[in-house]
Parts: C-alpha cells; sequence; structure tokens
C-alpha cells in the first residue's frame, strides 16, 4: 500500500464494502461467519457493519437462519438515473476540451440494438466542421466505432450479432475471414485509425471506453478528421491520438471504471 492509499483510507468504509461486494459474488445467504472469514476478517470485526448495513436496509437477514443477504436497494439505486444520461454527463466537458485541442469534431457510440447508437457529439471549434447528430444509428461493419465494439465484444456474442448481420452475410468468406481478422488487430492495438469506409476525404479514430475482458467495452470514442482541415503540423496524428487517449482516461474516471 502506498503513502497515498494509507493516507486516505477508511477502514469501517472498506469492511462495508468489502462485505456488500462478497455477498454480491455469493448464490445464497450467508453467516455473520461465513462472510468473515470470505473477506478474512474475524466475526467480531464485522459485526458492527452488518448491523449498520441492515440498519440502512442495504443488507437482510433472515429471522429464522440468521443468516444476511443483499437487499434490492443498491439495484434501487443504481437505476434511479439512466446510465446512459450519466455517460453523456461524464463524457461532455472531456469531449468538448478534446475537440478543441485538436480541432476536429468527436463523438461517443455506443451499441444499441445491433447497430451504432451516437449518444454524444462535440464540434470542433472551426468554421467548417464534420458533424454527426446524437441519436443517429449506423451499421456496425461500417463504421469505426462499430468495428471497435465489434472488437471488444466476447467471441460468442460477437459470431452471433454478426451472423445476424445483413451486410456482413453479404461479404464472401474470404472478406468475413479479413473482417474478422481486423476486429483481432483492432483490439491487439487497443484503437482503430484508418480512413473512412463511408465517407471520403475523412480519418476516422477510434478508441474503446471501459474495457472488461468480460463484457466487452461500454462505449467508443471516435474522431473523425476532415483531412483537409488537418494542416496543423503541431497537431499531429500522434498528438491526436494521445489527446484522445487521456480524454478517454477522464470519462472513465468519471464514471468510475
Amino acid at each position: 500500500m502506498n503513502e497515498k492509499e494509507s493516507k486516505y483510507q477508511a477502514p469501517a468504509l472498506d469492511k462495508g464494502l468489502d462485505i456488500l461486494e462478497y455477498l454480491s459474488a455469493q448464490s445464497i445467504p450467508l453467516s455473520q461467519t461465513e462472510i468473515a472469514v470470505g473477506i478474512e476478517k474475524t466475526p467480531n470485526e464485522i459485526y458492527r457493519m452488518l448491523m449498520s448495513l441492515e440498519s440502512r436496509g442495504y443488507i437482510l437477514r433472515d429471522e429464522v437462519s440468521g443468516k444476511y443477504r443483499l437487499s434490492l436497494k443498491l439495484f434501487y439505486l443504481s437505476h434511479r438515473h439512466s446510465p446512459m444520461d450519466e455517460l453523456r454527463k461524464a463524457a461532455q466537458f472531456p469531449l468538448e476540451e478534446l475537440a478543441n485541442t485538436i480541432r476536429q469534431s468527436c463523438h461517443l457510440s455506443i451499441l444499441y440494438m445491433n447497430q451504432v447508437m451516437v449518444i454524444i457529439h462535440a464540434k470542433s471549434p472551426g468554421p467548417i466542421a464534420l458533424s454527426i447528430e446524437e441519436g443517429n444509428l449506423f451499421p456496425l461493419p461500417l463504421t469505426a466505432s462499430g468495428k471497435v465494439l465489434l472488437a471488444y465484444m466476447p467471441d460468442i456474442e460477437k459470431r452471433t450479432t454478426l451472423r445476424n448481420n445483413s451486410i456482413f452475410k453479404k461479404y464472401s468468406k474470404a472478406q468475413q475471414e479479413d473482417f474478422m481478422l481486423s476486429l483481432d488487430d483492432i483490439k491487439k492495438t487497443g484503437s482503430y485509425f484508418k480512413n473512412s469506409d463511408s465517407v471520403s476525404g475523412v480519418t476516422d479514430i477510434s478508441i474503446p471506453i471501459g474495457v472488461d475482458s468480460n463484457n466487452g467495452i461500454i462505449a467508443c470514442l471516435t474522431i473523425s478528421m476532415l483531412n483537409a482541415l488537418n494542416n496543423d503540423k503541431s497537431i499531429g496524428n500522434d498528438t491526436i491520438l494521445a489527446e484522445a487517449n487521456k480524454c478517454v482516461k477522464k470519462i472513465e474516471q468519471r464514471i468510475g471504471v
């Protein structure tokens, strides 16, 4: 543990969170002793915390067995606000900051009904800018965002999605194999950086947000650069990619991943 972590540690809070996380990972109610063993504490150490969590409604104690289980309070709290609204709020300032720094438009996309949905857009500060309207839907295989979202999908979900995709089904076997290999490359490099397949004169940079090895990603940040406007030598491709990664880190910090 480093000095900063030690300075700001809150042992009681840590114990409470340990209890909640451990109970959430179990499929059956547990006794005080079983919980203590699971989080490597003694039963006496967690007694007051269990009483507090029960009184606040986060856990429930069976009257007969005396065992504890999670209540629905955490579920209720997590659903009081739309996850999409929270993501939009978290991304708004970092996206606007990025657009002003690199002088190119950028947007955030998510997977929706097996399509790409743009949920927030930040316009370039210049007089000429590429605009992608919020709420628009785009096909997965034809966009930078879609390819990144696909690349980070769990394998079974990815293959099922593509098997049912009308565009992918029209590809020849060789094209399908090449497409799958391109998704592997995206995952290896951690980003997509190529000329747009759908708009001439545009280069797309796409980076995943909230990468999880089991559940894919939360969203995708994409910069669609108008090549004719990218004449500022102080803002080269390497700089743009670095700034985009900084933006992703800021968004991830704001959403807690």
